[in-house]
């Protein structure tokens, strides 16, 4: 009881002392009102919109999934930004970023002047903080609008660091169309990372949010070069780059790369874009392989019959990265199915698995590369295979028979070390073969009677190159290298000496 009456009597006290001081009564009242206005309206920080941008290796983009909205962006940290543009920005737009508390009196007062002055708005006095303020919660131009804009920032300073404002910004200022952030922005009009600006472009850049439509660089190249030209002689004027720099930057003229929205390796892009994924999804795809592939494969697609597609896999050996990926022809077409991941897709395999087949013969001391097997005609109950072209070639070694993909012998040799033993070795080195349900592996394996993936095969491949371990590919660069015995390293080089030969 003395306890709980000693907390009271302080308690009074306390009370006491805050009337004594009305301002402090004041003062706090005020901050439980901005504290409960922020819990009932929160800032909206903007959430996960679906937005994702495929990379190459390098960082160009591939491919882009737009938002609901159909705006792309490509997501930067402030290090991630040429420090030119980072210069050009803050000059320009917002000097005293880092000092100010979200709002500049000085900056609004003067726009207040030289609006009631001029008889029209020529200036608007807005921090970044107030202009991110606004790319979050857009309202009208209007005092009530003007309010909300300025709540919206003192909670954006309150709950966030300068650099996380400066990143919204660099993510979400408007600049044309359907761009959205600078990196997007640099990859789209400049073909280029955001990393790489020059002087000239850092400029220009900075000054296209104030009006993307009346300033887009691809539409009215003379409005954008006089708004660069402002934007460097502010530089100029403040000394934050050398008279000579500004000079040099001044005479380049406006220059863009071809517009191009990122459009390669499309259906490597559905595939790795999945739930949960980050809006950069990292690859390590060579961008301009990947160009000139899909290039070359469009000039082939009218010399394929109708209905039919193709596929490319490029893999290097040694990290057994994947380089390019043309799952089709072309994804757009329809007639050729081109939605269809021919990489992915379940395939027959052809002839594609005899190599496997021979060395696990040589291994096994069933042949060497010279031994004799029979290409002649032969029955196995109702089975009765044949070759590609007519005819039959006897007696053959089995580097000719191999070299030549012969079917006979290959049968012949499978028969002699059993098809489900083969089929248990391809699948415990990463290479499945997929058959019909209750079907049990047989002869028809070696002749393409089963189903396998085209990546599947370019792993079980990898292994003639790796001394007879079997990789599996690695899409990203966070994949890890998994591999697996497949043949041995004698073996894995008689095989790729024949089929090099």
């Amino acid at each position: 009881m003395r306890s709980g009456a000693g907390r009271l009597v302080a308690a009074r006290a306390v009370v006491l002392r805050c009337l004594r001081r009305p301002w402090l009564v004041i003062a706090l009242c005020l901050l439980l009102i901005l504290a409960l206005a922020d819990r009932l309206f929160p800032l909206p920080l903007p959430g996960d919109d679906l937005a994702r941008v495929v990379l190459a290796e390098d960082g160009a983009p591939l491919w882009r999934f737009a938002d609901h909205d159909g705006v792309w962006r490509y997501p930067v940290s402030p290090s991630e930004v040429s420090p030119y543009y980072l210069d050009a920005l803050l000059t320009y737009e917002d000097r005293w970023f880092y000092q100010h508390p979200g709002v500049n009196p000085l900056a609004l007062g003067r726009a207040a002047w030289q609006n009631l002055s001029g008889g029209r708005v020529l200036s608007g006095g807005s921090t970044l903080s107030m202009q991110v303020a606004r790319l979050l919660d857009p309202h009208a131009r209007s005092y009530s609008g003007k309010l909300k804009q300025l709540w919206r920032t003192l909670q954006l300073e309150w709950h966030l660091s300068k650099d996380e404002i400066l990143t919204l910004y660099l993510n979400r200022a408007p600049f044309g169309g359907t761009l959205q952030g600078v990196a997007a922005a640099s990859w789209a009009y400049l073909g280029k990372s955001p990393s790489q600006l020059t002087r000239a472009e850092a400029a220009l850049l900075a000054v296209l949010p104030q009006a993307p439509s009346r300033l887009r660089p691809d539409r009215h190249p003379e409005r954008a070069q006089a708004a660069r030209d402002k934007v460097l002689n502010r530089l100029a004027s403040f000394e934050v780059w050398p008279q000579s720099a500004i000079n040099d930057a001044l005479e380049e003229p406006v220059l863009l790369a071809p517009r191009q929205e990122p459009r390669l390796a499309p259906l490597l892009a559905r595939r790795l874009n999945t739930r949960g994924s980050p809006p950069l999804i990292r690859t390590t795809i060579d961008a301009a392989l990947q160009r000139r592939l899909e290039d070359l494969l469009l000039g082939w697609r009218a010399r394929l019959p109708e209905r039919t597609s193709a596929a490319i896999l490029v893999v290097e050996q040694p990290s057994m990265a994947v380089r390019a990926y043309l799952g089709s022809v072309d994804i757009g077409d329809a007639k050729r199915f081109g939605h269809v991941d021919m990489i992915n897709a379940v395939r027959s395999p052809g002839s594609t698995l005899k190599p496997f087949l021979y060395g696990m013969a040589l291994d096994e001391g069933l042949i060497h590369s010279e031994s004799l097997l029979q290409d002649v005609p032969r029955r196995y109950g109702d089975y009765r295979p044949g070759n590609f072209a007519a005819g039959f070639s006897g007696a053959v070694s089995a580097s000719e028979a191999l070299a030549t993909s012969l079917n006979l012998p290959a049968v012949q040799l499978l028969e002699a070390y059993g098809p489900k033993r083969f089929a248990g070795e391809l699948r415990s080195a990463g290479v499945p073969l997929l058959l019909p349900p209750l079907a049990e592996p047989n002869l028809a394996l070696i002749l393409g009677g089963a189903g396998s993936r085209l990546e599947e095969l370019v792993s079980g491949y990898s292994a003639f190159a790796r001394g007879g371990m079997a990789a599996r590919l690695r899409f990203q660069p966070q994949d890890g290298l998994h591999e697996r015995r497949l043949l041995s390293p004698g073996s894995a080089w008689i095989v790729r000496r024949i089929l090099s030969g």
